[in-house]
């Protein structure tokens, strides 16, 4: 009786594993025929995307996979999306061609540009940055240069930015506008003028001692010079 108990368990535990795995069909773009593969029912999209690539002998890195009408993507908002598959669901299966030789893509090389400029977070960037990143650029649609100003820019700095508009009103109401937009200004440039280190010359040479000037700077001895030799 307990031998009947434990192999009608171990029956029922090979049910539930077998409920977990369903059958998909695979339809690749191109002359290659339909075909069936097994993989578990519950699943992120990398994970499909490489039993696909093995399965087929295909690339990975260049498969695009579309589900139910919809393309599949690895992650979502800094996640890996997971997804649900159901026996019998049809796979669309795509692979993205190789770029043509450099020399035979020169003409093209305008549209290789634009992807490259897109700007890109860091791979190093916090949880919650990349999460308002993709809310920014997939939920409200920012273009790159908003992106790249919204994320270029520390936290200290936002918040000074922010400080600056709620002073600029008080500057206003006490007809101290100009002179606020004037200091504003100068902090700029007194902020960005980092610090030179010992023995470095400055670009203006009423900065340096005895007034050294650099190699090469033009100023009314040069162009003496220059127009006694003939040179102009």
């Amino acid at each position: 009786m307990a031998m009947m108990n434990q192999s009608s368990s171990c029956v029922s535990g090979e049910g539930e594993e077998e409920e977990k795995m369903v059958d998909i069909t695979l339809k690749t773009i191109g002359p290659s025929p339909p075909s069936r593969l097994r993989v578990p029912s519950s699943i992120t999209v990398y994970d499909l995307r490489k039993l696909v690539a093995s399965n087929g002998h295909l690339p990975v890195d260049n498969l695009r996979l579309i589900l139910r009408g919809n393309v599949l993507h690895d992650t979502k908002d800094g996640d890996d999306v997971s997804l649900q598959l159901n026996d019998g669901d049809s796979l669309i299966v795509a692979v993205k061609p190789k770029p043509p030789p450099k020399h035979v893509r020169e003409g093209f090389e305008d549209e290789d540009d634009d992807d490259n400029l897109k700007f890109q977070l860091p791979q190093s960037t916090s949880r919650w940055k990349r999460k308002l990143f993709y809310i920014l650029q997939d939920t409200l649609k920012l273009p790159d240069i908003i992106l790249m100003a919204v994320f270029s820019l520390s936290l200290k700095m936002w918040i000074l930015i922010v400080a600056w508009f709620i002073l600029a009103p008080v500057a206003h109401r006490w007809d101290l506008g100009p002179l606020y937009i004037l200091g504003t200004g100068f902090c700029i440039i007194f902020v960005n003028l980092g610090q030179r280190r010992h023995g470095d010359l400055s670009a203006y040479s009423i900065f340096n001692e005895d007034f050294r000037e650099l190699p090469g700077t033009l100023n009314a001895d040069r162009l003496d010079q220059d127009i006694r030799a003939g040179q102009f």
